[in-house]
């Protein structure tokens, strides 16, 4: 499992026209699942996320969680962050994500994990052609993994 966190001022995501997810201070989430991935994988990426300190304090160090700032999380499900480049030829490979069924399952658990360390969350819509917003603060990107 891959999440891909950018820390956020603002980040949106809309589906044919319409908002699905709006937020303000906190994290832009991309959210890869691979074939092995488990439900063990997916608290401990949802406690590490909950737990992660890269907010300034008021020293300018990063070392607030989202928690400690009352931020908020837009989680959207991202399969092409298991694309394969590395063969000779120019188009991607996915067949590294997840079949869909299994996806949307270990998705939706990482949600619920992420709502029970009390992190408000707003969610793109699985599968749905996405256009994603956001505002980049920093910008700090992160690539939280575990296999």
């Amino acid at each position: 499992m891959r999440l891909l966190i950018q820390r956020v001022k603002n980040a949106k995501v809309e589906v044919e026209g319409k908002t699905v997810g709006k937020i303000e201070k906190g994290f832009l989430v991309l959210c890869g699942i691979t074939h092995t991935d488990t439900k063990e994988q997916a608290d401990y990426l949802a406690k590490k996320l909950c737990h992660l300190r890269v907010f300034e304090d008021e020293n300018g160090k990063m070392n607030l969680s989202i928690q400690d700032i009352k931020g908020e999380v837009l989680m959207v499900s991202q399969f092409t962050l298991y694309a394969d480049c590395a063969k000779s030829g120019n188009r991607p490979s996915f067949s590294d994500a997840a079949r869909p069924e299994q996806a949307e399952e270990l998705y939706e658990y990482l949600i619920e994990k992420c709502v029970e360390q009390n992190v408000p969350i707003q969610c793109g819509i699985f599968g749905a052609d996405m256009q994603v917003s956001l505002q980049n603060d920093g910008p700090v990107t992160i690539l939280l993994e575990k296999d």
